[in-house]
């Protein structure tokens, strides 16, 4: 899967890396985290409470070079934005219609040279009771890692706390991710699951 964005144009990546710096230094934030030597891995985004948690991802990720693709809902695609979103690294979810989407996602790895994916487990802003679990069914299905990427707003800090391998026990798995998450809080920390 490969197509120019934001993460890889010539001439404007290097202009936003710039761009992404200052805002991160204006807004008073701070990155931090390493990420691991594989070429294809998920980025867990949590929490996710605020439309800002993608200008900051976006920001982040500039920082640290990376070339992101995020999934997010087919309606955000729709209309003169689509090609925007899909500049932006946007991969359209086509709810409702029957598509296997890990499926999908698992084969693109396969197929990707290089492929890092950024998924919010809460799937939107709002307050859910439970993370939904695909992108760790997409991990494990790939056989790619799991990264912790963070964005703690009360300390304004963001980044990824850890690398994560899967081991394939769903329930286990996800205590111990949560586990790495205490104390960070998002925007509207009322809104976060954990």
């Amino acid at each position: 899967m490969y197509r120019y964005t934001l993460f890889n144009t010539p001439l404007i990546t290097p202009l936003f890396y710039w761009i992404a710096r200052a805002f991160l230094w204006v807004t008073g934030w701070c990155v931090c985290g390493r990420l691991p030597e594989e070429r294809k891995f998920i980025v867990i985004a949590y929490p996710h409470t605020s439309n800002w948690d993608a200008v900051y991802t976006l920001a982040i990720s500039l920082v640290f070079r990376l070339r992101i693709y995020w999934m997010a809902k087919s309606s955000l695609f729709a209309g003169p934005f689509g090609p925007i979103m899909k500049w932006l690294g946007g991969i359209p979810v086509y709810f409702g219609e029957r598509r296997n989407t890990v499926q999908q996602m698992i084969r693109r790895f396969e197929v990707s040279d290089e492929l890092i994916v950024v998924i919010a487990p809460e799937a939107n802003r709002s307050f859910v009771n439970n993370w939904k679990t695909g992108f760790y069914h997409m991990a494990v299905g790939a056989g790619v890692p799991i990264v912790l990427g963070f964005l703690d707003f009360e300390h304004r800090e963001g980044g990824y706390l850890k690398t994560f391998a899967p081991r394939g026990d769903l329930e286990r798995d996800l205590a111990r991710i949560r586990h790495e998450y205490r104390g960070i809080k998002g925007k509207y920390p009322e809104q976060s699951v954990y």
